[in-house]
């Protein structure tokens, strides 16, 4: 039986090679590991492709497998967990629009969650239900280095939680001529505080921060990109800002505001995704 074997300690930080050797984006994993309450490194024991009428809400051009895994490590979870497990896998058809091939032994990383035992109360530990159709990746060793990075920084105090959109803003001439602040307070899944400040000094040049609770320091650094705080404001910011949230705001102070964070959007950069996020992100 396998229990919890994540923490701090065993998910250590990838190596910037490491990083770059992955073929999926930070935003890819970190969309996966912020859903899933069970991540698994297993091995393929075995595999059954299932008729069409047998797979209800099989999407176009994919296949259903019945899997059973052999569990390697519980990266991620609670509970005991079988050494060997069964889940259902949707995987795409090749370019022959035949179904993928999965061999014995092929190496996974699991994004799943619990499936109810037969107490009440209880979980199976023999199988789980993966949190998207296809949530079944292959395992090499920098994506799992990369995943391990994101999963410490979930459970660290004070990580940055998920935006949903902006809360209020406001933007204030400074003392000299073409000085300004701009503070945005971000709505967030939790409810706890985030908030972005925008300092333009009076050569036009701006520097901006992003706060992840009560205190707001003008002078901390921009979160990094490939970390859980870019993640969250990269591709949780709305891509233009509501005007409307600028409320007791001069029209041409909201202007001013639209343009600073213009300036956010364009330092962070792009989400860049190449999966479908899983529902419930």
């Amino acid at each position: 039986m396998f229990t919890n074997c994540f923490s701090d300690a065993y998910a250590e930080s990838p190596t910037p090679a490491a990083v770059a050797e992955s073929p999926w984006s930070y935003a890819d994993l970190a969309d996966l590991a912020t859903v899933a309450p069970m991540v698994i490194e297993a091995r393929v024991y075995s595999t059954a492709l299932l008729k069409p009428e047998r797979a209800p809400g099989l999407a176009a051009g994919f296949a259903r497998f019945y899997v059973e895994a052999d569990v390697v490590s519980l990266i991620r979870g609670s509970g005991p967990l079988a050494a060997r497990i069964s889940y259902l896998v949707d995987l795409p058809l090749d370019a022959k629009g035949k179904p993928p091939k999965l061999k014995k032994k092929q190496p996974v990383l699991l994004f799943a969650r619990p499936v109810a035992g037969a107490a009440a109360g209880s979980s199976s530990t023999g199988s789980v239900q993966l949190i998207a159709p296809d949530a079944q990746l292959p395992w090499d060793a920098a994506t799992e280095s990369r995943l391990r990075a994101i999963l410490t920084e979930l459970v660290k105090p004070g990580a940055p939680p998920a935006i949903t959109g902006i809360a209020n803003g406001f933007h204030v001439p400074g003392t000299l001529p073409g000085e300004g602040e701009t503070q945005l307070f971000l709505d967030t899944k939790t409810g706890e505080p985030v908030s972005i400040t925008v300092l333009t000094a009076a050569d036009g040049s701006r520097r901006w921060s992003a706060a992840f609770g009560e205190i707001v320091d003008e002078s901390a650094p921009i979160p990094r990109q490939n970390t859980l705080g870019w993640y969250r404001l990269a591709c949780g910011l709305p891509r233009s800002l509501p005007l409307s949230k600028l409320g007791g705001t001069a029209p041409e102070d909201r202007k001013k505001a639209a343009a600073d964070y213009a300036v956010v959007l364009g330092a962070l950069g792009q989400c860049t995704r190449t999966r479908t996020p899983p529902p419930g992100l």
